[in-house]
């Protein structure tokens, strides 16, 4: 059976609906950014690398924390550019691709602030652990706002996430017969 075409929209709601592509640019910086980390990230490991045998173990663990807070950093980009320009601008149709991630199938604006929310708390974590490990060359003050930030950070994602489930769910679309 086919699908009636949509109907025309009237001006204002069409110039409306068409102005979430001004997002676009956004996205297309965002992977600028993502291009950015990228070069951080080689130019750290080569830092770590060049340098293994005359640092300690400690500062190794350190600058090791520092990629993954790189990594996580672009894990997070990636979720915002996918997911928001999949939610926000327009369907990536990547449906039965292999490399179509998995929790794309089911994104929308809530599930993506909880995701968001929790690599944030998850990039926060790596931060908290390598002011901890540092602590002897750190004041008590920096730590200390460094963990009530964070805590701020998990009572918020908590916030959200809790939020969400007392939203109702969105009916789901009926298929066409």
């Amino acid at each position: 059976m086919q699908q009636d075409a949509p109907r025309p929209l009237k001006p204002l709601p069409n110039l409306i609906f068409l102005s979430r592509w001004l997002q676009v640019p956004l996205y297309l910086g965002l992977i600028v950014a993502q291009g950015v980390y990228v070069i951080h990230f080689t130019i750290e490991l080569w830092h770590l690398v060049s340098k293994a045998t005359s640092i300690s173990e400690a500062d190794i663990m350190l600058r090791v924390l520092g990629l993954i807070d790189v990594v996580m950093i672009a894990n997070l980009l990636v979720m915002v550019i996918v997911g928001g320009y999949e939610t926000f601008v327009s369907r990536l149709e990547l449906e039965g691709h292999p490399d179509e991630p998995e929790w794309l199938s089911h994104v929308n604006a809530a599930v993506l602030k909880v995701k968001l929310a929790t690599a944030i708390i998850t990039i926060s974590s790596i931060h908290l652990l390598q002011t901890f490990m540092s602590a002897s060359r750190l004041d008590e003050k920096t730590m200390l706002w460094q963990t009530i930030i964070h805590i701020t950070l998990v009572v918020s994602a908590i916030a959200i996430a809790f939020i969400d489930r007392l939203m109702p769910a969105p009916a789901k679309p009926e298929k066409p017969h």
